[in-house]
């Protein structure tokens, strides 16, 4: 696994765990990001598994959705292991573009570092 990297084993990609996930996930907010998460009981090596979507009828045009989820796995590469290095259980989690205009990785960025901040604190309650 890379220093600072988002590998293939630390995405999710299971249909069953992604339904899973929206039946039985907890979440956090901050507009115009959701993060909606569930603790695994399995052990595994990568602690946290993501997965990110941008609804279509949120944003219509396949290109600009592609843009903002590649957006959304820079920001959550570059800052996962700034949160991350104190969590000891396993988690999937999804993360959800709410907005419906274009987005700048400016803007993106402080909101996927608060988010991931509320998900810490809810977390290690």
């Amino acid at each position: 696994m890379k220093i600072n990297g988002l590998d293939k084993s630390s995405k999710l990609k299971s249909k069953k765990q992604i339904e899973k996930l929206f039946l039985e996930g907890k979440q956090v907010q901050k507009f115009p990001l959701k993060m909606i998460y569930l603790a695994v009981e399995e052990d595994r090596k990568p602690l946290m598994k993501a997965a990110f979507a941008v609804p279509k009828r949120k944003v219509r045009l396949a290109t600009r959705r592609n843009r903002i989820k590649r957006l959304l796995r820079e920001s959550y590469r570059l800052q996962q292991y700034t949160y991350f290095n104190k969590i000891t259980t396993s988690y999937d989690v999804l993360f959800l573009y709410l907005g419906n205009e274009k987005t700048t990785y400016q803007k993106l960025a402080p909101k996927m570092e608060r988010l991931l901040q509320l998900f810490v604190e809810k977390v290690s309650k």
